[in-house]
């Protein structure tokens, strides 16, 4: 069983490929509109620094 697991050469198929560029397209949407948010706090937080 592990053998034939092993060896099988089988191609992903269109629809896996689908859903694996969705999932790293989310993680991506996610990543920048946290950093977006945290960019701006920052440059809120300078801009209240400055003009007191």
């Amino acid at each position: 069983m592990v053998h034939n697991f092993l060896h099988d050469e089988t191609g992903l198929e269109l629809s896996e490929y689908a859903v694996a560029a969705a999932l790293v397209a989310i993680v991506c949407v996610v990543a920048f509109t946290t950093l977006g948010q945290v960019i701006g706090a920052k440059l809120n937080e300078l801009a209240a620094t400055v003009n007191p």
